[in-house]
C-alpha cells in the first residue's frame, strides 16, 4: 500500500494492535517477522527471549536505519523454538521463502556454482548451481560463474572425459584432439574412469602443483624425443594451471580446508568477504557488499547460516571474526545487549558448530588470527572501493552543473539547495532542504524541518512555510545564497516558492521544479514564472545531476519522516503516569537517558528535578509494574 493512501485511522488501529500483541510476548527463544501494511513480511529476525527483543524495536532510539524498518512495520508474528540453534535455523529457512527485503540476503548469487562429475556409466564434467543426492562428486563452491567455467575449461583440455550431453552415433572432434576417450565406439575400462576422476579430483582438492610436476616430466620426454607439438600443448596445460590456480602467499602448516570471514560495516552497507583455504593454501576469495537493516554482528551471522544453507558443500572447519570494536552493538558484562540476545562470536560459533557438525573457530592469536584479519582488512578495501566508485560518478557531475546553468540561462551555477516535503494525510508533516556545490552534495549543509503551521496535507503551504523560514534565516544571518533553488513538483510548488521570495522577502532566485512520470521517476525540469520546461536530453549529465538531487532530497526527507513516525509510534510508558506531562517527560528522558535508568533510580536521586517522594515513588512503581 502506498504510504499516501494509508490513512490515520489505519495507522492508529496498527498501533494499537502492536501495543496489545506487546504485552503478551513470552519469555522465550524463537523468530519474530515485521510484517508492512500490506501483511507482507519484510523483516524476519531470532531472539533468545522474543518479549525483550521484539519489544526493543518499538522503544527508545534507533539508528536511521532501524527506524526505516520500524516505521514500516503495521503487525508482527512469532515462532517459539526449542533452543537458539532452532531459532538459527529456521530465520534462515523464513529468509530464504520470504525474501523479505530489510534482511541481509545472498544478493549475488543465491546459489554459488560447482564443477559437478556426474555419477554416469561415462562420466562427465559440469558446471552446476544444484547440489543434488545423486551420488556424482561435487567441488566449489566457486566465487562466481567464470571462476568455475575457466576451470571446467581447463580440466576438459586435460582430461579426456566425454564432452556431449547426449551420445553421439560417431566419433567426434574432442576425440581427434585427444580429449575424449570416445566411448561412443570404443570400450572404456572402469578403471580407466577412476584414474581420471581420481586426477581430477586430487587436482580439484588442490594438489594442482603434484599434476603440473607430472605435466612438466611429460613435457621434457616429449620434447627429447622431438614430439614438439605434444611438448607446446603440455607445455599450455602447465601455463593454464598457473593462470587459474595462481600462486598464493597464504599457507598454513596442515592441509585442512577452511573457510575463513571477515565483514566490514560502513554508511549503512556491509561486505563479508570468504577466503577459501585449501590443502592449506588460500585460493580463491569472495565479496558480498549490501545494505543491512538489524544489529551488525547478528546479520553477519545471518548471512553465515544463509551460505551454508545454499552451499551445502563444508570444509573442514570455518573461521569467524571476534566482534569488531566500532560494532553497532551495546554489550553488558555478559556477552549480551539489553534485548538478552546472545552476540558474541563465541556464542555464534557454538550455534554453527552444532548445526553444521564441522569446527567453527573465532582465532584470538597466531597465523588464524591473522588469516581472519586478512579477510577482515578485505571487506574493509571491497567496502571502500564501494564509496569510491560513488565519488567517481559524483565528480563526473561537475561539469554538468555548468552546462545545467548554460541551460537555464545562468552564466554561474554554484550552489543549488532542493526542497521535498513528506507527510502521511497531514500527520507527522516534514519537509526537508539538500545543496549541491558544484555538482556534489554537501551533506554538512542539509537541513531538516517539521512542519509549524499548516493543518492536513497541503503541499503548497507546507512549501510556502519551508521557504520562508530558511531564507529568512538566509537573510538574518547573512548566509551563502543560492544560485538555483529546486522544489520538489510542478507549477504550484514553483509558485508558491516564487511567492514568498519575492512578494515577502525581496528575493530574485531562480527557481526550478522536478516532476516526476508515472512511475515516479524524474521527468523533466520546469523553470521561471510561469514556469516553462527545459528540453534536456534524457540521457545527458545535466538530467542525471537533476535525476541525482531528486533521489537525494527525497531520501533525506523520508527517512526524516520515517524517523518522526517511528518515534511517535508507541507512546512513552511516562505518558500513562498521573502528574507527568510532557515537560516533565521531557525533563526526566533529558536527566536520566533512558527508561531503564528511570526505573533504577532511587528516590532520592528525583529531588534535582523537583520531584517529590511520592511522585517518584509512583514512578518508580508504574516503571516496575510495567517491566513484571
Amino acid at each position: 500500500m502506498d504510504e499516501k493512501n494509508e490513512t490515520l485511522h489505519e495507522l492508529e488501529k496498527a498501533q494499537e494492535n502492536i501495543r496489545n500483541k506487546l504485552a503478551l510476548l513470552p519469555d522465550l527463544p524463537g523468530c519474530y517477522l515485521m510484517k508492512n501494511a500490506d501483511g507482507k513480511i519484510i523483516y524476519v529476525g531470532k531472539a533468545k527471549v522474543l518479549k525483550n527483543r521484539v519489544r526493543s524495536y518499538f522503544t527508545g532510539s534507533h539508528n536511521g536505519k532501524t527506524q526505516r524498518l520500524v516505521a514500516d512495520i503495521r503487525d508482527f508474528e512469532y515462532i517459539v523454538t526449542g533452543s537458539n540453534i532452532e531459532a538459527l535455523i529456521l530465520e534462515c529457512n523464513l529468509i530464504k521463502l520470504h525474501q523479505p527485503k530489510y534482511n541481509v540476503l545472498l544478493k549475488d548469487d543465491k546459489t554459488f556454482p560447482y564443477i559437478k562429475i556426474t555419477n554416469e556409466a561415462h562420466p562427465r564434467l559440469e558446471v552446476t548451481r544444484r547440489v543434488l543426492k545423486d551420488k556424482a562428486k561435487y567441488f566449489g563452491p566457486y566465487p562466481n560463474a567464470y571462476a568455475a567455467q575457466q576451470t571446467k575449461k581447463l580440466l576438459d583440455r586435460m582430461y579426456p572425459l566425454r564432452k556431449c550431453g547426449v551420445m553421439p552415433k560417431e566419433v567426434c572432434l574432442y576425440y581427434h584432439m585427444g580429449q575424449c576417450l570416445a566411448p561412443c565406439e570404443k570400450e572404456v575400462e572402469q578403471s580407466e574412469y577412476d584414474r581420471i576422476t581420481q586426477e581430477i579430483q586430487s587436482f580439484l582438492g588442490g594438489g594442482h602443483e603434484e599434476i603440473k610436476k607430472e605435466l612438466q616430466r611429460k613435457m621434457e620426454e616429449a620434447a627429447e624425443e622431438l614430439y614438439f607439438e605434444r611438448a607446446k600443448e603440455l607445455r599450455d596445460q602447465i601455463m593454464n594451471i598457473n593462470a587459474i590456480m595462481e600462486k598464493q602467499k597464504i599457507t598454513t602448516s596442515d592441509s585442512r580446508d577452511r573457510d575463513v570471514f571477515g565483514f566490514a560495516v560502513d554508511k549503512g552497507w556491509m561486505c563479508v568477504q570468504i577466503l577459501y583455504m585449501r590443502q592449506g593454501k588460500m585460493v580463491q576469495r569472495h565479496a558480498s557488499v549490501f545494505p543491512f537493516y538489524g544489529e551488525a554482528y547478528s546479520d553477519f551471522i545471518s548471512f553465515v547460516t544463509q551460505y551454508y544453507s545454499d552451499n551445502p558443500a563444508l570444509p573442514q572447519e570455518i573461521m569467524l571474526p571476534d566482534m569488531a570494536k566500532d560494532d553497532e552493538v551495546t554489550k553488558d558484562v555478559d556477552g549480551e545487549n539489553e534485548d538478552g540476545d546472545v552476540l558474541d562470536a563465541a556464542g555464534a560459533a557454538v550455534s554453527l558448530q552444532e548445526w553444521l557438525g564441522i569446527k567453527v573457530l573465532v582465532p584470538q592469536r597466531g597465523l588464524k588470527r591473522q588469516m581472519v584479519g586478512m579477510a577482515v582488512e578485505n571487506a574493509k578495501v571491497s567496502l571502500d572501493e564501494k564509496f569510491r566508485l560513488i565519488e567517481r560518478d559524483e565528480e563526473r557531475t561537475l561539469k554538468a552543473a555548468a552546462n545545467l546553468g548554460q541551460y537555464i540561462g545562468l552564466d554561474h551555477l554554484h550552489r543549488i539547495e532542493a526542497f521535498d516535503n513528506s507527510n502521511i494525510q497531514g500527520t507527522n508533516p516534514v519537509s526537508a532542504m539538500v545543496v549541491f556545490i558544484d555538482g556534489k552534495p554537501d551533506k554538512k549543509e542539509y537541513r531538516k524541518y517539521k512542519v509549524r503551521t499548516v493543518q492536513g496535507p497541503d503541499d503548497y503551504e507546507t512549501m510556502r512555510e519551508v521557504i520562508r523560514r530558511r531564507y529568512e534565516r538566509v537573510l538574518k544571518e547573512n548566509l551563502e545564497m543560492p544560485d538555483l533553488i529546486i522544489v520538489d513538483g510542478g507549477k504550484g510548488q514553483i509558485s508558491a516558492a516564487i511567492d514568498v521570495l519575492e512578494n515577502e522577502l525581496g528575493l530574485f532566485i531562480p527557481v526550478g521544479g522536478l516532476v516526476k512520470d508515472v512511475k515516479h521517476r524524474t521527468a523533466q525540469l520546469m523553470i521561471g514564472d510561469p514556469p516553462e520546461p527545459v528540453n534536456l536530453p534524457r540521457d545527458s549529465q545535466e538530467f542525471y545531476l537533476l535525476n541525482r538531487i531528486q533521489d537525494e532530497v527525497h531520501r533525506f526527507a523520508i527517512t526524516f519522516h520515517r524517523e518522526q513516525r517511528g518515534k511517535s509510534m508507541v507512546a512513552s510508558k511516562l505518558d500513562s503516569i498521573p502528574g507527568i506531562g510532557e515537560k516533565r517527560r521531557k525533563l526526566l528522558l533529558k536527566h536520566f537517558g533512558s527508561l531503564k535508568k528511570i526505573k533504577e533510580a532511587s528516590i532520592d536521586d528525583f529531588r534535582p528535578l523537583s520531584i517529590g517522594d511520592k511522585l517518584a515513588k509512583q514512578i518508580i512503581a508504574a516503571l516496575q509494574d510495567g517491566e513484571s
